[in-house]
């Protein structure tokens, strides 16, 4: 079988794309369907049918193509093609089918799909839109606020929905060959008509260009400085202004200013980046992995109930222990509310969260963890109490039981070495909160076995999980990186800024959060609990907390009391901002000899950014992060990075080594702290003209 083939079926054209793994439409597929499509004008076929083999029908575009030389015959050549055949086309729908794949589709005649097909156009994932037709036909066929929706959330639709939509003509039970088949020839003998999409006009009536403004102010909020949602709105609009021709080139014309911008390349990198780590350098592709058909989770706090909910909704049963059975109680209701939650959004239904709910039991005795696959650890960070339970599960627990930790900062190596089995222990470090958050930093002990490392890795996606693997020192990756971010972030505000300005200058640069927003919902007094334990020397520059500490010894310890850096509605949690913590911070600023001065946006964001390249570039260095777009996916994943400037090592490749650099030596120049001190790293590829991305250890 060539990459496209034909054969006639009777009066039945079958057309098959067989171009592993996903069917793309490269330049093969894509001048395959030329050749056949024409073929087929004059032999006995009286209808076509495609299909993918595979997995699926077609996965979309050839992502590889990127940014190359256009090779003829283009995407939109093939879908003319096709839709301009004098017999009707059918595609025959299974698997995931994105992207191109949905715009071919759209320009067969009829569309058919098995129930669990699913149908997506994500281009703006990836800051882009559809280029090959998809903002103008989809319209034509779903309405104008459907077609909105799904361009521009990039959500895929099940069958179902796109048969209600109007996406697809038909599902298919059962057999989807022959169910196509048996469609065609219904076809034939009623004589359809070639039924095209491009002639279907759009009402303007149905879709006023009210509806577009309040599409680009949903757009604008939700999206956070990226073009590509805003263009996808502009694209729809010329479908129902302008007609079909023209509003194909003003997609083509949009597409092409996506494409070229550096925010689709940032995309485009993060989306090879997640691919790229899980993979772990020195690792045998064929390690082999442990099973994994049963967990426990220490802690039912929150951290600990969101652990086990994502064991639950992978099918995994779980078990929670905890000191008493009120302590349990009070995890199981937290984890309750949360499921239901997303019954009441009618995510979910209370079937499923009954099933969920039943795979997640509790207990206080730790015998009855003698036989799980995996434990994982979520007490609060107290290295003697986590060693202490590393002791108890090193004794009760099977040979082979994988012993994890979710420690966002402890020595891993330290808790491995209580144990008779430090191979058999790893970092899980969650994100919270853990049943949402995608990020998995996958840390590795100096003694973790690869085939613990090589588990956890495929166990991180079996549970939705985008794992990253790091190695031990203070923090690991992420939050090593954020205590400078943090730190910046407190000198510009004891220096001359508001939190508030502060929080906004990072929201417009892209951020999901200003940091000071982030303080007040971790809540003040964790920070603040911590360096009380520690030395003055230890606690380092004081003019780095004295405002955090100041703010918490009032009492005011976030939205969980009610007020932090800002003051919080006690019903919607919604923040405003409070004049008082000024007086605070100038109260501090004078404590400290500190001579406030106007600091400006700019600066505001070079500090805070560059503090996270700087501490990146030596993390890369030393080896804690693989490569540089691993500290990239956690940044974006993890801590709220704009994915559309690709994390802080791609933004900094993209800025120019030599431009960071010497921002990083103007800031150690004129702030005058060693932590401005340019990381090796940085120096040496800013000199050579390198860059992180390129850069191997």
């Amino acid at each position: 079988m060539g990459v496209v083939s034909y054969k006639l079926d009777g009066d039945i054209g079958i057309i098959r794309i067989n171009k592993p793994p996903v069917n793309a439409l490269g330049i093969e597929v894509r001048k395959g369907l030329c050749e056949v499509i024409t073929a087929a004008q004059s032999d006995a076929s009286k209808a076509l049918l495609i299909l993918g083999e595979g997995r699926m029908f077609t996965a979309g575009a050839d992502i590889t193509e990127f940014g190359k030389p256009r090779l003829d015959p283009s995407l939109l050549e093939v879908l003319n093609c096709i839709e301009n055949s004098s017999k009707p086309v059918l595609a025959a729908i299974h698997g995931t089918t994105m992207g191109g794949g949905v715009e071919l589709s759209l320009c067969c005649h009829y569309r058919c799909a098995v129930p669990g097909a699913r149908l997506g156009l994500p281009e703006v994932k990836l800051g882009i839109l559809p280029g090959a037709g998809g903002t103008q036909r989809a319209p034509r066929v779903m309405g104008v606020n459907d077609a909105l929706e799904m361009i521009s959330s990039g959500r895929p639709l099940t069958a179902q929905e796109a048969l209600e939509k109007g996406l697809i003509d038909r599902v298919i039970e059962g057999d989807l060959l022959q169910g196509a088949i048996a469609f065609c020839r219904q076809l034939i003998s009623e004589k359809a008509p070639l039924r095209r999409i491009r002639d279907i006009t759009i009402n303007p009536k149905d879709a006023p260009a009210e509806v577009f403004e309040k599409w680009r102010k949903q757009l604008a909020k939700r999206s956070r400085g990226q073009i590509a949602p805003l263009h996808i709105v502009n694209c729809i609009e010329a479908a129902v202004t302008l007609p079909m021709d023209e509003g194909l080139a003003r997609e083509r014309e949009l597409f092409d200013v996506c494409m070229a911008s550096p925010q689709s390349a940032a995309m485009r990198h993060m989306f090879f980046a997640q691919r790229e780590a899980a993979k772990v350098m020195g690792l045998a592709r064929d390690t082999p992995l442990r099973q994994v058909n049963s967990a426990a989770v220490i802690g039912a706090g929150t951290m600990g109930g969101g652990i086990a909910m994502n064991f639950a909704n992978a099918g995994i049963p779980v078990t929670i222990l905890e000191i008493n059975d009120q302590a349990l109680e009070r995890g199981f209701s937290v984890i309750r509310k949360n499921y239901g939650i997303t019954v009441s959004k009618g995510k979910m239904s209370e079937a499923v969260m009954q099933t969920k709910l039943g795979l997640i039991s509790g207990t206080t005795r730790y015998d009855d963890l003698a036989k799980v696959d995996i434990v994982i650890e979520a007490v609060f960070e107290d290295i003697e109490l986590k060693k202490k339970i590393f002791g108890k599960l090193d004794a009760v627990c099977k040979p082979g039981a994988i012993l994890a930790t979710n420690t966002s900062y402890q020595d891993i190596n330290l808790i491995a070495e209580v144990t008779q089995r430090p191979e058999d222990v790893i970092g899980l470090h969650f994100f919270s909160p853990a049943n949402v958050m995608k990020l998995l930093e996958v840390v590795r002990s100096d003694k973790t076995a690869d085939d613990v490392l090589a588990t956890c890795m495929k166990l991180a996606r079996t549970i939705g999980k985008i794992p990253v693997v790091a190695r031990v020192c203070y923090g690991f990756i992420g939050n090593r990186m954020l205590r400078f971010y943090g730190r910046e972030s407190q000198l510009c505000l004891i220096e001359g800024a508001s939190p508030w300005k502060i929080d906004k200058v990072m929201q417009s640069f892209g951020m999901a959060m200003g940091p000071f927003a982030v303080y007040d919902l971790a809540g003040l007094d964790i920070g603040y609990a911590a360096r009380k334990a520690l030395s003055n020397e230890d606690k380092g520059d004081p003019r780095a907390y004295c405002i955090s500490d100041a703010i918490a010894e009032k009492g005011r310890f976030g939205q969980k009391s009610g007020a932090g850096y800002y003051q919080y509605d006690p019903q919607t949690r919604g923040r405003t901002e409070d004049p008082s913590i000024m007086a605070i911070v100038e109260e501090q600023a004078k404590a400290q000899g500190v001579t406030r001065r106007e600091i400006s946006d700019e600066e505001i964001v070079h500090r805070l950014v560059h503090a996270l390249i700087n501490e990146g570039a030596r993390i890369l260095e030393e080896g804690i992060a693989q490569r540089s777009s691993d500290i990239d996916v956690i940044y974006v994943f993890g801590y709220g990075f704009p994915i559309s400037r690709g994390g802080p090592m791609h933004y900094a490749d993209h800025v120019g080594l030599k431009r960071v650099y010497k921002t990083i030596c103007d800031f150690h120049e004129t702030l005058g702290s060693d932590h401005w001190a340019p990381a090796p790293l940085l120096k040496k590829l800013a000199n050579e003209g390198g860059s992180f991305s390129e850069w191997e250890k």
